[in-house]
Formats: structure tokens, sequence, C-alpha cells
């Protein structure tokens, strides 16, 4: 099974620079950012970039500490899907470009996809790394504009050289997963 972190971050929100990251427990992490978002834009572009980083058969567990994002990316999308990507209210989802690209990811992956939650700013070895890089990335976008790429879809522009993860300090103990 293959384990990635994933996490967002917004300077200002909304509005300000914003950054997404994910982080591969046993490989490469890889970030990125645009000059102007939301937070919640930010979480649900390191899911997308980290499903599409990932292909192939191995099942694949995404942890992050954005219940917001897990539950659109699993529970929530096939109810919006069904009803025309309306809410159970009636409105239109919010960030439909994201979540439709995280559905089209999921389901053109040939393995499975789980997520699962993880309590954010405890010591969780993966959860830091990916928040300290989606940081990183939203400040470089924010000093430096040219950096930045807003939202395309899935088609992801070259990303940043692949940095090695250093070994955890503890294992990180599962709290909540959601199929």
């Amino acid at each position: 099974m293959i384990i990635v972190s994933t996490d967002g971050s917004c300077l200002k929100n909304p509005g300000g620079a914003i950054g997404w990251a994910w982080v591969d427990h046993e490989g490469p992490s890889r970030s990125g950012g645009a000059v102007s978002g939301t937070n919640q834009i930010a979480e649900l572009w390191a899911l997308v970039e980290a499903i599409v980083a990932h292909p192939g058969p191995d099942p694949l567990l995404i942890e992050s500490d954005s219940q917001y994002a897990i539950k659109c990316a699993s529970e929530w999308l096939p109810g919006w899907k069904r009803k025309g990507w309306k809410t159970a209210s009636g409105a239109p989802v919010k960030n439909l470009e994201l979540v439709q690209d995280i559905d089209r990811a999921i389901t053109e992956r040939t393995g499975p996809v789980r997520f699962r939650w993880v309590r954010g700013h405890v010591g969780n070895h993966y959860n830091e790394l990916a928040d300290k890089l989606a940081g990183e990335a939203a400040r470089a976008v924010a000093n430096t504009p040219e950096k930045s790429r807003p939202w395309r879809g899935l088609t992801p522009a070259p990303a940043p050289a692949a940095r090695p993860v250093a070994a955890p300090l503890r294992d990180p103990e599962p709290e909540l997963t959601l199929f």
C-alpha cells in the first residue's frame, strides 16, 4: 500500500497565496501553489495532485488533516455526481472543477484510493512535513508570483524536483478511515 500525506495552506483566507503539498511515506514529495485562492482549494488541489502522481494498481491511502477535503473526495462526491453536481440543498458544488478532477483521477486509477483523517499539528511526522511544504509553496508564490500557476485541471505543470523524506519520529496513529 502506498501512503501519502497531503496538506494545503492559504496565507490569507480567502484570496491570499495558496500552497499544496503531498508527501509519499516511502518516497518523494511535491508541492506547488498559486497567487490567490482559499484553504479549501489548496486542500483539494493537494489531493488531486497526490492521486495523479501515484498511478497504478497498488492501493493508495491518502492522509489529510482536512475533513472537508476527505468528505468531498469520498463521502459527498458520489451524491453530488448523482445529483448533477448539486448539493443536497440543490446549490452548485463549490470548487467543482477540483472535485470533478478528483473524481476523474480516482476513476482512472487502476488501484483503489482510500482516505484517512489525521489530527493536524500533533506531531504526525508526515502531516507536519506536508504542512511545512505547503506553507513554503504558498510563501514562494507570494514572493515570486511568476512561480504561480492557477488550477487548470488534470494537466499538471512540471512539478519541482522530488525530495527524499526523512524517517518518521514515530508511527502515525490512524484516527479515522473513510472509504
